[in-house]
């Protein structure tokens, strides 16, 4: 009984999720079976098509219509949490995705952008312990868990049903986003060097000296030259909020 119960289940499942390649579940007329695919396509259809505004609305309605039935039908989400849907189809689209679809190719970038603004709102990341008035050259510089750098080859912040480019442009899109104190998510241009002293805290536990000397080896620069200029940059981002301070030293 249970079997059978079971298998009425999964083929109406499958049905529901694509109709297209699935038989209906016998015994069940076909109005019911259309009133439970809205009911299921339309709520993930209208939430992500909130949470990704830009993206829809520059693909326009059949190409947006035909990637989000692409992305029911055949994605298999790990979560069960409506606000962690719009992550898995940014994965969906980076793994491939839709490619049948042949969508432009700054779709991916553009959905990772307009995720992050979510994810940096409905984060619950809390910060670790630290010195905010610690030395930034001498300490461990410690980046905002609220504080993204972004590298894009396209450029997000300008893609819209107005400007749908058919070229990436020779230089990326270097981008800040972070999470204030007012609650809401700013976005903010970076140039290459501090974008890339950004990316060297997230992904370094070196001082700020550390990390200075090995931008400066990256650029062929000398690192007493670029001293200066780096530490200025540290203490603006410090006063942003975006750089914490320094990390706390842990008791041996």
């Amino acid at each position: 009984m249970h079997e059978v119960l079971q298998d009425q289940l999964m083929s109406m499942a499958r049905y529901v999720r694509d109709p297209q390649h699935n038989a209906p579940p016998p015994g069940i007329e076909a109005r019911r079976l259309a009133v439970y695919r809205q009911l299921f396509f339309g709520n993930v259809e209208s939430l992500l098509s909130g949470g990704f505004p830009v993206l829809s609305a520059s693909l326009g309605p059949k190409r947006w219509q035909a990637l989000i039935e692409s992305f029911y039908a055949d994605y298999r989400c790990q979560t069960p949490l409506f606000t962690e849907i719009s992550g898995e189809f940014v994965d969906y689209l980076a793994e491939g995705g839709g490619d049948a679809l042949d969508l432009p190719p700054w779709v991916v970038e553009l959905a990772h952008y307009e995720w992050v603004e979510a994810a940096l709102l409905l984060s619950d990341q809390r910060e670790p312990g630290h010195d905010p008035e610690g030395g930034l050259l001498e300490g461990v510089p410690l980046l905002s868990n609220l504080a993204w750098p972004l590298a894009y080859q396209w450029p997000v912040s300008e893609i819209g049903p107005d400007y749908l480019p058919h070229e990436a442009p020779e230089q990326p899109t270097l981008l800040l986003a972070s999470r204030g104190s007012d609650l809401n998510v700013h976005f903010s241009r970076l140039a290459p060097l501090a974008h890339a002293l950004l990316d060297s805290l997230q992904a370094q536990h070196w001082t700020g000296h550390q990390h200075l000397q090995a931008l400066a080896e990256a650029l062929g620069a000398d690192s007493a030259s670029i001293l200066p200029q780096g530490l200025a940059l540290l203490e603006n981002l410090r006063a942003q909020g975006v750089v914490l301070g320094t990390r706390a030293l842990r008791a041996t």
